[in-house]
């Protein structure tokens, strides 16, 4: 794709010296530890006691994901329960939620997406009891895991039925709305249909609560629906405008949670900041912001970010909702970014894009700095937050060199792995028990696990797992990857 090679990869920045000397070239701050501190002492091997005094035994956290591999009915497969095991061999101590699972069928951001409900029970318990057994069976007990499930409605990127778009929202969305198909005389959903999607997340928190999970995750992230609600300023009524009312469905699920499910520990992970959709021109150039402005003059559609400049982070409504948070009782937040439908580069730094994306507007470093230093902010303005970070996969052998220095300085107590956990999910036990690591299993963020499930594929790392090289998908993946580099090249 055009513009596909402008940065350096890491492999490129093969030692510390040339790492940190292209950190200062990009004029970004990295909390860059050249040094890794051996055994128990290391801070990523440290534990950390929660609020209540549950303790997490290590800083190493599983991000949850979607694998598209769950059956009709929204239960888990045995490529579900694969992924579950190797999160359970990690060697990370937190999951944090493993897998985004649907409230409702409606709800699900693609046909295969696992479903909470009475049905689904016994699938979701048998996922639960394998990940268990299998970090039980390597580590030798789960006294210091803590393990949860993320709770999610996708909005206006449901695809409950088969590969085409249902959206559900919360307001029109000029950017947004001709990108998934909504008309302008489409209804949002109501206040009505707001309450009754509250009850739902209720009754599948106590559905969490039911099948041993210690804590459960409200997904607030990633431009699903959730998220939609921090940015509903044009939304008029109880559940939009105010910052009050745009919290609103945040409080009244993790209230009702409190009150129905006593004992099962909240966690949110929050996308602090969400810059404008990008889009590629016609001629195939570089990947620019698309632009909305009010009468005022200003973007009315971001969280995170000042309405006058959106491409500019203001983190004073994400440090409300988590002074919010803290005052309900919720200690636990997952900071990410951005979406991967309009901003995949702000929320996923890759060097090599998805199918459906563009190629990096910025070096994805530069994305990877971003993160870290709102998560620093963030930890700096709440030092009693157990927070955990994002965008890690992509520095790739210098993973454990920032992770450590990051954790070390305070800057955020549980280091993030998602794709990551795809490719090599025994890192974290490797690094840990002081074990060379495995450089021909680092996520190189080739996207293909976001790739395949765009195609309608189950998603894997198909370059570096060998169980995913030997599926028939990864043929046709090539075959499919060639026909867009192809079109690409054409439009050039």
């Amino acid at each position: 794709m055009a513009g596909q090679l402008r940065y350096p990869s890491i492999s490129r920045l093969s030692e510390a010296s040339i790492f940190r000397s292209y950190i200062k070239t990009l004029g970004i701050q990295l909390p860059f530890d050249e040094e890794i501190i051996k055994g128990e002492e290391n801070p990523l091997a440290q534990p950390y006691m929660l609020p209540g005094g549950r303790v997490v035994g290590n800083r190493f956290c599983c991000l949850p994901m979607e694998g598209w591999d769950g059956t009709p009915g929204g239960e888990p497969t045995e490529l579900t329960l694969r992924r579950w095991r190797n999160f359970g061999l990690s060697g990370a101590k937190l999951v944090w939620g493993g897998e985004a699972v649907a409230v409702r069928t409606d709800g699900r951001a693609n046909p295969n997406q696992l479903v909470i409900s009475e049905s689904t029970l016994p699938g979701l318990e048998n996922l639960h009891r394998q990940l268990l057994d299998a970090h039980r069976q390597s580590f030798g007990s789960t006294d210091s895991l803590l393990v949860g499930l993320q709770l999610t409605h996708s909005g206006r990127f449901s695809r409950p039925h088969d590969h085409r778009l249902e959206p559900l929202f919360l307001y029109h969305h000029p950017l947004l709305d001709d990108q998934v198909g909504i008309t302008p005389s489409q209804p949002a959903l109501t206040d009505g249909e707001i309450e009754g999607l509250i009850e739902d997340f209720l009754r599948a928190a106590a559905l969490v609560n039911k099948l041993g999970f210690e804590f459960v995750d409200i997904k607030h992230c990633h431009g699903y629906l959730g998220h939609e609600f921090l940015a509903a300023r044009t939304r008029p009524g109880k559940y939009g405008g105010t910052l009050e009312n745009r919290t609103r469905f945040m409080r009244q699920v993790i209230q009702g949670i409190q009150s129905q499910s006593p004992g099962l520990l909240i966690g949110v992970r929050l996308s602090l900041f969400d810059f404008p959709p990008f889009r590629v021109d016609s001629d195939g150039g570089t990947a620019q912001p698309s632009t909305h402005r009010d009468e005022n003059g200003q973007y009315p559609y971001g969280f995170g970010v000042d309405p006058r400049n959106p491409l500019v982070l203001d983190l004073s409504e994400p440090f409300s909702v988590v002074e919010m948070l803290l005052g309900l009782g919720v200690n636990l937040v997952c900071a990410t970014a951005g979406s991967p439908y309009y901003n995949p580069h702000i929320q996923r730094p890759a060097y090599f894009p998805p199918s459906d994306g563009y190629p990096p507007p910025e070096d994805p470093l530069v994305g990877v700095a971003r993160q870290i230093q709102a998560c620093a902010e963030l930890k700096q303005r709440f030092p009693q937050l157990a927070l955990v970070g994002s965008a890690y996969s992509y520095l790739q052998e210098w993973l454990v060199h920032v992770a450590q220095g990051a954790v070390r300085r305070g800057m955020v107590d549980f280091v993030g792995l998602g794709r990551c956990m795809l490719s090599y999910p025994q890192l974290p036990a490797d690094f840990l028990s002081n074990r060379e690591l495995d450089r021909k299993r680092l996520c190189r963020t080739f996207s293909d696990c976001t790739t395949a499930p765009r195609q309608g594929m189950v998603s894997g790392c198909y370059p570096l797992d060998e169980f995913y090289k030997t599926r028939p998908e990864e043929k046709e993946l090539k075959i499919i990857k060639k026909r867009i580099a192809d079109k690409n090249q054409a439009l050039k």
